[in-house]
């Protein structure tokens, strides 16, 4: 088909909509996407059957509760961001820990502290490696913002996060903290290690068809909020691991990767409390 006969087929579609009927922004996206997808039919040469196979896998990434990681995958929430940042610089505001993907893993109401929280519920920490992090949450002009709201949650050592992988407690390796006085929080852990997307689910299916990997860094996500000031989300990431720069979700940016060190000094490990070397 021609495209003045897909555009003919088109409008006969659209004119079957009530005028003042509906919402006119859902109007414009579905006819766009639609009008998209029917050009797109027409220069692959995309057959039925391709189509209905398209629709099932669809339907299969709905039941595996995929579609979260698929949109990572795909780099939708990376371009997200990247409009984000744009529109920001078109507004004139610079500066600031950059954003990057919240991803399909976050949980509400994580128990609440003030300045620090312990995040791990300690049955890894025998195999695992401790680490704390320390920051401050401060304004535009480096102002400390006391009473900020700093949530945390990663992985475990297996690469699962609490909630969805029910053999964890409830909220392990997830705190809110509220910053002190200063603007400072802390909070101790273990290092997460990298995972990658459920080996023959939906979004593994659809990363291997494109041959492409479905792996992600080690990264601990957040988000920073307080009242006056745009939600920060963020995450970073750690040194050393070999998906930092080639993460399938596109989440690692520069200014995420925080400097990491590892205290070996035995005074400084008796002092945290431990008994072997921690970052």
């Amino acid at each position: 088909m021609t495209r003045a006969q897909i555009d003919t087929l088109l409008q006969k579609i659209e004119s079957t909509e009530q005028v003042g009927g509906g919402n006119d922004r859902i109007k414009a996206i579905v006819n766009r996407i639609n009008r998209d997808l029917f050009y797109a039919i027409e220069d692959l040469d995309i057959q039925p059957e391709e189509i209905w196979k398209a629709v099932n896998f669809l339907t299969q990434a709905g039941v595996n509760g995929e579609y979260g990681l698929i949109a990572a995958g795909m780099g939708i929430e990376h371009f997200l961001d990247l409009r984000m940042d744009e529109e920001e610089e078109r507004a004139g505001i610079s500066g600031g820990t950059p954003r990057t993907i919240e991803g399909p893993l976050y949980v509400a109401g994580a128990p609440k502290s003030v300045g620090f929280a312990r995040l791990d519920d300690g049955t890894e920490v025998e195999e695992g490696k401790v680490f704390f992090m320390q920051g401050q949450v401060v304004d535009g002009n480096n102002n400390p913002i006391p009473g900020a709201i700093v949530e945390v949650w990663h992985a475990n050592l297996k690469g699962n996060y609490s909630y969805f992988d029910q053999t964890q407690s409830d909220f392990n390796l997830r705190r809110t903290i509220e910053t002190d006085e200063n603007g400072n929080y802390q909070f101790r852990s273990i290092l997460p290690s990298g995972y990658a997307c459920p080996p023959g689910g939906s979004t593994d299916v659809l990363l291997t068809s494109i041959g492409r990997h479905g792996n992600r860094p080690s990264h601990v996500h957040f988000f920073v909020s307080a009242p006056g000031f745009r939600k920060l989300t963020t995450q970073i990431n750690f040194e050393g691991d070999p998906y930092l720069w080639d993460d399938f979700a596109f989440a690692t940016r520069p200014g995420l990767v925080p400097d990491q060190v590892d205290i070996t000094d035995a005074e400084k490990i008796k002092e945290k409390g431990l008994t072997k070397p921690y970052s």
